[in-house]
């Protein structure tokens, strides 16, 4: 290795640390323009002094539902002052107090002195007044309030907050990556009557769209040569069998950060190899946490039927765990779609029905639902 490919003690390979976390709103949104179109127009009413109309955003984990809303959010508040938007990630917010909280920081750039919610919902009304705005909330991960016992009422309140207050009406947009939660039918009927959202999909990123958008990230967050094309392509590979662009993000930033560690100017196959277990697992443990506790103890059964070398074909797996679920067919198969449906399993259409593919190490799946509260049977 020559000096010249060396980084000095004060170097880095980062131009833009930001362009690799999380909460980071890219200059350009690829392959979401429908989606976008689809939100601008629910939102056009409010822009004429009417109410902006309500959205489900529906799609799996990494699929650019929380960026496409907030790059629509961040230009609401460069260009209007009709409506206010408030982002509330309802996995940390999911109480009544907490949700109102995060709206009122929106509104005035502070958390709101008191902690009587009357108070605060009051503050929120007034503030509203004053702007003569209307307000637009996204509850991002949404499914999150339902267990909690807050979706109900939540959007009760929120639609109907011009009933109490002399404000304009407000709208939400429910973002969910729970395949298998309904939004509109999990809301009663009262709800119902006034949410009537549109529902928007958002389909996992094919490969070629995936290497695009890390292209992008690549371009904006580090310095040119980096990170050579072969390193992209096998990342984008990897991110695509994960159909979630997370991942790939995830890493792009710990290669980096190994290469950087090392003194060197490139980052590697080997550098990519050598994280990918670390960026593999949380992800797993993400949706495994989201898993029902029914759901876990099924894919502690498909993992240890893999592991013994056991027959993987759908109705097989059915007869094996019958000793740790005591389910009938339909239950089964409604549990293995969702796993499919979570990406942590593929169903591979056969002449002779669907054989079950874990795309993890058994012993990765073993950790992750032990992480998420699943016991381990026997």
């Amino acid at each position: 290795m020559t000096h010249s490919s060396l980084l000095r003690h004060d170097q880095t390979l980062f131009r833009d640390p930001e362009a690799f976390e999380p909460t980071f709103v890219p200059d350009h949104l690829h392959h979401r323009d429908a989606q976008v179109r689809e939100l601008a127009f629910l939102i056009q009413p409010a822009l004429r002094g009417g109410s902006p109309m309500n959205a489900v955003l529906r799609g799996p984990p990494g699929t650019g539902k929380t960026t496409t809303v907030r790059r629509i959010f961040r230009e609401l508040k460069e260009s209007t002052k009709k409506v206010v938007p408030a982002y509330v990630n309802c996995r940390q917010d999911h109480t009544l107090l907490a949700v109102y909280r995060s709206i009122s920081r929106h509104l005035f750039g502070y958390a709101p002195p008191s902690r009587h919610l009357g108070d605060i919902r009051e503050g929120i009304a007034a503030r509203l007044g004053e702007k003569n705005a209307s307000l637009l909330v996204c509850l991002d991960d949404a499914n999150y309030l339902i267990p909690a016992g807050t979706y109900n009422i939540l959007l009760y309140q929120l639609l109907r907050l011009y009933e109490k207050w002399d404000v304009r009406g407000a709208g939400v947009f429910a973002v969910t990556s729970d395949l298998a939660t309904n939004l509109y039918a999990e809301a009663d009927g009262p709800v119902r009557s006034i949410f009537r959202p549109t529902e928007v999909n958002f389909p996992p990123y094919g490969k070629t769209e995936i290497r695009e958008i890390l292209g992008d990230r690549i371009r904006q967050g580090l310095y040119p040569g980096v990170v050579p094309a072969p390193v992209l392509d096998l990342v984008a590979e990897m991110t695509a069998g994960e159909q979630d662009i997370r991942v790939g993000i995830a890493l792009l930033r710990q290669a980096c950060l190994r290469a950087e560690g090392d003194g060197r100017r490139r980052v590697t196959r080997k550098d990519v190899m050598g994280v990918v277990a670390g960026v593999r697992s949380p992800a797993l443990a993400a949706r495994t946490a989201a898993l029902s506790p029914g759901e876990r103890t099924l894919l502690y059964q498909i993992a240890e039927q893999s592991l013994s070398g056991g027959e993987m074909m759908a109705g097989a797996v059915f007869e094996e765990v019958q000793d740790y679920l005591a389910v009938g067919r339909t239950t089964y198969h409604t549990r293995l779609r969702r796993l499919a449906d979570a990406g942590i399993v593929d169903l591979l259409q056969t002449g002779k029905g669907y054989e079950v593919l874990l795309r993890y190490a058994p012993d990765e799946v073993f950790a992750a639902c032990a992480r998420g509260g699943t016991p381990s049977p026997g």
